[in-house]
């Protein structure tokens, strides 16, 4: 292996010469602190940046062990790393007026998996990426000397070493995460679906910024809701438990009604410390339910919600390109049934509103049969009832869902206050009282078998490209995810991208269904770590974790998707 010395002299080399020359770095260099390892060189001063990884030894990093001894610790910890580097690039880079064009993964309020610091057992590793700097096409090896010997070694000093750290706010993010997965796991003990601390802060700063918006109202649970948790910190918080069952989060306009849903959509993740909803934890299989105009539907059975159509078309393997609000609406239900949620989160203003209710002069003027639709506000009871499968569902414009509820919330000007009992008492008021409002059963959930002739394609239009956070490119043909917002990082997409790839290539077997096709890869990752599912030697490091929901959701949006079921 070269040294740091044997790195610059060949820097200093390859100054003026042509851009290709670069391709001579390729290989492992021993610096005083840490080794580098230059993966991959961009083509050309336009392609995309080379691919590089820091490893030092964790005895040289001098992270206490009890700061990284369990996964949720190394998860923190990965993830606070990875910003304190992001960090110490932007002030390395402020210092040195933009001369240096290093980048790592980007962060977001959210805690997540990543790939671009992986921390072992005798080593931790940084995997990030250069521009390597050029006049033209003609190499600047003075510049890449900065860089290199100048100024990594100072980001890497400043970022990894423990010494060098605020230990203080590692600790913090560490023991938060283990507190935050602790509630997690009390939500199943206690029978409840979330939990909102008090004194949370849950709207944004702006509709372009996720974080806290100063001056907010913070959160205060209405008294019957209110429960207290023993932390393994040794702290405790006391807020609001949403029991499993039926939630309704009612209010007027701009009272902060779908702030509390956001709030709870990002539940399923954890948030780092200073976000304001750090102790806003809900089930992590908790699915957002929205209508989604014109997405493929592949032979789902929809039937518990469409039935009766003209021609007498069935519905039980429903298939479209173009599908509309109220059958996309019904298929989003039954394939977050399918593989597994135990939550469904609603809000109207994404609903479709012929799928969301019909009102008794509606059903009073048009009979049972001659009407296609069995709205939500009739299955959402059996859903419970036969499924075990929770709602919380935000409206405010129609009562229809007030027999239904076990718990009706009203928020007013961002506080919530209990209104069960009156929302319970006007339901029952004659001339409010609907007559046979909720189905007997929910109907059947089937489960789909993804057929491998549907992921054919070879070559180019083979190609899996992530687009940005809502958009894959198969070949040619896009995969649109923008109706899946609880994808909060475009670094899970570029994780769905190699996920669908090694999906295809390694799990389809034309036997397993969708969920249990899922659920191989999950278990894969879990024991070999995230970054082994990728074909790229030594240094994936964009990627973040997306939950099996996302994961199983983008597969649905494939155009080109197959299937047959289970049963067959």
């Amino acid at each position: 292996m070269k040294d740091s010395k044997q790195f610059e002299a060949l820097l200093k080399s390859l100054d003026g010469q042509k851009y290709g020359a670069y391709k001579r770095l390729k290989g492992t260099y021993r610096f005083e602190r840490f080794r580098l390892a230059v993966d991959n060189i961009q083509s050309d001063p336009y392609a995309p940046p080379s691919k590089m990884r820091i490893i030092m030894d964790r005895d040289t990093a001098g992270i206490p062990d009890d700061l990284l001894d369990g996964k949720t610790k190394v998860i923190a910890a990965s993830d606070f790393l990875t910003r304190a580097f992001a960090d110490q690039i932007q002030a390395e880079k402020k210092a040195s007026k933009g001369r240096a064009s290093i980048q790592i993964d980007r962060c977001g309020q959210e805690i997540l998996e990543r790939t671009s610091v992986m921390i072992g057992e005798k080593e931790l590793e940084v995997r990030f990426e250069v521009g390597m700097p050029a006049a033209g096409r003609k190499i600047l090896g003075k510049a890449a000397v900065h860089i290199f010997m100048d100024i990594l070694p100072k980001v890497a000093e400043k970022a990894l070493l423990y010494r060098n750290l605020d230990q203080e706010a590692l600790k913090e993010q560490t023991t938060l995460m283990v507190d935050q997965t602790y509630v997690k796991e009390e939500l199943a003990r206690r029978n409840l679906v979330a939990f909102v601390a008090n004194d949370s802060i849950l709207p944004r700063k702006s509709g372009v910024s996720d974080r806290p918006m100063e001056g907010a109202v913070p959160f205060a649970s209405p008294e019957r809701f209110e429960i207290e948790i023993a932390l393994p910190s040794g702290r405790k918080v006391t807020g609001m438990g949403i029991p499993e069952g039926i939630t309704l989060i009612v209010g007027g306009g701009y009272h902060g009604k779908s702030t509390l849903l956001q709030a709870l959509e990002r539940g399923v993740y954890h948030h780092i410390p200073g976000d304001g909803r750090e102790m806003v934890i809900t089930r992590p299989d908790a699915s957002k339910i929205r209508a989604e105009d014109g997405r493929n539907i592949e032979k789902v059975n929809i039937s518990t919600f469409i039935n009766n159509l003209p021609a007498k078309k069935g519905t039980g393997a429903f298939s479209t390109e173009n599908a509309s609000g109220s059958t996309s609406q019904a298929a989003n239900v039954m394939e977050a049934l399918e593989y597994g949620s135990s939550l469904l989160l609603i809000d109207e203003d994404t609903s479709a509103t012929n799928f969301m209710i019909r009102d008794a002069r509606m059903q009073k003027l048009i009979a049972p049969e001659k009407e296609p639709i069995t709205p939500f506000s009739s299955k959402v009871k059996p859903l419970y009832d036969d499924k075990g499968v929770s709602t919380i569902l935000i409206v405010g414009g129609s009562g229809d869902y007030f027999e239904a509820a076990d718990q009706v919330l009203m928020m007013d000007e961002y506080r919530l206050k209990d209104v069960t009992d009156a929302a319970k008492e006007i339901a029952a008021t004659e001339g409010y009282r609907r007559e046979n409002s909720f189905d007997d059963q929910f109907g059947e959930v089937s489960s789909r078998i993804p057929l491998k002739s549907g992921f054919s394609k070879s070559g180019k239009d083979g190609r899996l490209k992530p687009k940005g956070r809502t958009s894959i490119l198969y070949g040619r043909e896009p995969i649109d995810m923008s109706g899946l917002e609880q994808l909060v990082d475009a670094s899970q997409t570029n994780c769905i991208a190699v996920m669908l790839d090694y999906f295809r290539n390694e799990v389809l077997d034309d036997r397993r269904t969708l969920s249990e096709a899922a659920d191989v890869i999950y278990a894969h990752i879990e024991k070999n770590g995230l970054d082994s599912i990728s074909p790229y030697t030594g240094h994936p490091g964009n990627f973040a974790l997306p939950r099996k929901q996302e994961f199983c959701a983008a597969i649905n949006r494939y155009r080109g998707l197959k299937v047959k079921s289970s049963r067959s």
